[in-house]
């Protein structure tokens, strides 16, 4: 028995020890700008409050034409953000007359350029977007952690606002999956423009209980992202987008979250979509419900 119970003991030392190899998977090289669409992307860089240097890229707006817009617009007409091509169109020219600039907080895995669909569907709608990577990211120097990631994205924010060609009051948080841990956190602490939430989570606590029943996560956790309590402390326009048959965060959570939030508010839910499915990167309801919440339709 006591060589079993050492046993058990060495594992969940083990797990403890490595626990951060088990939420963050960062990917290394970053494809070329114009190599995943974005030919006109600025490479940009930063310098967090503790001196890391992260990579990143300045993609502006542009203006579109109704052809263009159309491309995007939702095709259900009984979903929340439904509209026509048309709304969806007039929307974005609304847009591009007063730009915005949204932020984008990535997910656990991968790095930038796996976001420049986003980035490009967006800038179709006169809307500029900044892409970076965390800490340990996309060949940035460091290791990721929640205390980390913090910093990174307040670096990133202070990035924008110190451009001339970015309005600091007109700046958009979009958290992805982990990231909407970083976004929910740094809202809390600086209020967005408006704030969006792709596949959200109340914390990772929760999380962490859902795919490990098996373990004691309460006491092993040493990255929280307590969303739910942040969340009420939150005073700015929400649109939270999940997926229907998310397998790794189940739409229960993010409607959880969404519940805790304060108006104004709005849910997208997709059909048949799971975690990692185009309809959640770039797909065209996604960024159809985007553009309309952005123009406050």
């Amino acid at each position: 028995m006591e060589l079993v119970l050492l046993a058990v003991a060495i594992s969940l030392l083990l797990v403890w020890a490595g626990q951060r190899r088990l939420i963050y998977f960062p990917f290394g090289a970053v494809d070329a700008p114009a190599s995943v669409g974005l030919a006109n992307a600025e490479p940009v860089s930063f310098t967090t409050a503790d001196g890391v240097a992260l990579g990143a890229w300045f993609v502006p707006a542009t203006t579109t034409t109704n052809a263009e817009t159309a491309e995007y617009a939702e095709e259900d007409p009984n979903r929340i953000s439904a509209s026509s091509a048309s709304s969806a169109s007039s929307a974005s020219s609304a847009l591009s007359r007063r730009t915005l600039t949204v932020v984008v907080f990535n997910g656990n895995a991968g790095n930038r350029s796996m976001r420049a669909p986003l980035a490009a569907a967006l800038r179709m709608h006169g809307i500029a977007t900044l892409l970076f990577d965390y800490r340990g990211y996309g060949g940035n120097q460091g290791s990721p952690s929640e205390e980390g990631l913090a910093l990174d994205a307040r670096a990133a924010v202070d990035y924008l606002s110190s451009r001339p060609d970015v309005d600091p009051a007109r700046i958009v948080y979009f958290g992805e999956s982990l990231g909407t841990g970083v976004a929910v956190r740094l809202a809390s602490e600086r209020r967005p423009h408006a704030l969006i939430l792709r596949s959200p989570f109340p914390s990772l606590l929760d999380l962490g209980r859902y795919h490990y029943p098996y373990l004691p996560v309460r006491w092993m956790l040493r990255d929280r992202f307590d969303c739910l309590e942040r969340i009420r402390r939150i005073a700015c326009p929400l649109l939270v987008i999940a997926g229907h048959r998310d397998g790794i965060i189940p739409l229960t959570m993010s409607e959880r979250l969404f519940a805790a939030a304060a108006q104004p508010k709005r849910i997208l839910t997709i059909a048949g979509a799971d975690h990692n499915d185009e309809a959640l990167f770039a797909g065209r309801e996604m960024i159809a419900a985007i553009v309309r919440f952005l123009a406050g339709d």
